[in-house]
């Protein structure tokens, strides 16, 4: 396996494992809240939850691509997921209606399946995903991304649970990765300052403000300025 696909499926398994025992330790408060909206608009924790078990599925479904295939690159791949809304949370509400008596489970057997599924692929350059041939490292980054995204959503969901399920090491991954996608279409020179805020701006889970921009991020150099991303931002 490569070494740049090692890395970000070491931060898959630490991400997914400080998750699952986040979960597992909120015991019958998880099975309470299920059917109350999470802090993601349209959606309850329930479903949120399974979602996750959506999102490792994805990985866990890729499969060898024939040579010579062009793969997508990651902002091109994520780029499909607004026209694909409707249908992820049609899938995820019947998911959850479907494995509402063992979600945790379910998830954690969609986290076995991607991971086994990841070490057959390991000598694989380019993978057929569900959207379209990508490369592997791009997918395993992209399930990352999922799950750390995801985490924060179910932390704010649960404010008085003092635990956090992001792992840092994680986050800064999933940060540095979209703010990549940023800088190669705008080309300027920016390091993200908050992993946080930047996650939760660019992927639409706060309001854009261009001072919590200022916050988020900030120029290479000195002598410039944050650059207003309004007409580029959410990513997701």
């Amino acid at each position: 396996m490569d070494s740049d696909v090692t890395a970000a499926a070491d931060h898959l398994r630490t991400q997914w494992d400080r998750l699952d025992r986040w979960l597992r330790d909120l015991g019958d408060e998880l099975d309470r809240d299920a059917a109350r909206p999470s802090v993601l608009d349209g959606w309850t924790v329930g479903e949120l939850v399974s979602h996750l078990g959506r999102a490792l599925e994805t990985l866990a479904a890729c499969g060898p691509v024939p040579a010579g295939t062009v793969p997508l690159t990651l902002a091109e791949y994520l780029g499909t997921y607004p026209e694909r809304a409707q249908e992820i949370e049609q899938t995820t509400r019947a998911l959850d209606a479907e494995i509402a008596d063992d979600r945790l489970g379910h998830v954690a057997a969609s986290a076995a399946a991607a991971f086994a599924r990841l070490d057959e692929l390991a000598d694989e350059t380019v993978v057929q995903a569900r959207r379209g041939p990508i490369t592997l490292l791009d997918m395993v980054r992209s399930r990352v991304l999922e799950l750390v995204v995801h985490a924060d959503d179910l932390a704010r969901s649960f404010p008085d649970v003092l635990a956090d399920p992001v792992d840092p090491a994680a986050l800064d991954a999933v940060a540095a990765e979209l703010l990549r996608v940023v800088v190669t279409r705008g080309g300027w020179a920016l390091e993200v300052r908050d992993p946080r805020l930047w996650l939760r701006l660019a992927c639409g889970r706060a309001p854009y403000d261009v001072d919590e921009l200022a916050r988020a991020l900030e120029p290479v150099h000195t002598s410039e300025a944050v650059p207003d991303l309004g007409r580029m931002l959410p990513l997701l």
